[in-house]
């Protein structure tokens, strides 16, 4: 079993869904029913222990996550729900870093802001590679093993690099 999810962001940014682990916990003891816990672990294909955890509103791991997904007879997507959160941008965060800084008085840190977003405004523009190719969300990341969500974005990075560098060499010839 893993942690909660209701504190975790995603770091890039973006749109981030969250598993309602209630929701999942409440329609297993549904399913369950008279059931006992044991046969209803053993149905499902999970073990007892994390049967408990789950209707009692802990996240499960990835397989028994799927798992009960099956016994439930519902898509995976069923239980998450979307967070929205506006992210703050990189230039943003530097604007309120300099206005909040003390030694800066308003007019100098106004001079400074007003600058750096002329600055920002034209070199962003000069970045051919501004506009993302490729973007993917792992729905599932929260539920998997530490170190996971790592390799595979690591993975997928690579994939776009390759895919990037074929258009790239296709679009010469």
């Amino acid at each position: 079993m893993t942690r909660a999810v209701d504190d975790e962001r995603d770091p890039r940014g973006g749109d981030v869904e969250r598993l309602d682990v209630s929701q999942l916990g409440r329609l297993v003891r549904e399913r369950r029913g008279a059931q006992s816990l044991r046969q209803a672990a053993t149905d499902a294909g999970v073990s007892f222990s994390t049967m408990s955890r789950v209707e009692g509103g802990a996240q499960p791991d990835l397989a028994s996550f799927t798992a009960l997904c099956a016994w439930l007879g519902m898509p995976p997507s069923r239980f998450f729900t979307p967070v929205t959160e506006r992210p703050q941008q990189p230039l943003e965060q530097a604007i309120a870093h300099i206005s909040a800084d003390p030694a800066l008085t308003t007019d100098a840190a106004a001079a400074i802001s007003s600058v750096l977003k002329e600055m920002y405004a034209t070199l962003a523009q000069a970045n051919p590679l501004a506009k993302p190719v490729v973007a993917c969300h792992l729905r599932a990341a929260s539920v998997m093993r530490p170190g996971v969500p790592q390799r595979l974005g690591a993975l997928l990075d690579d994939m776009h690099a390759a895919l990037v560098a074929r258009v790239e060499k296709e679009g010469a010839q």
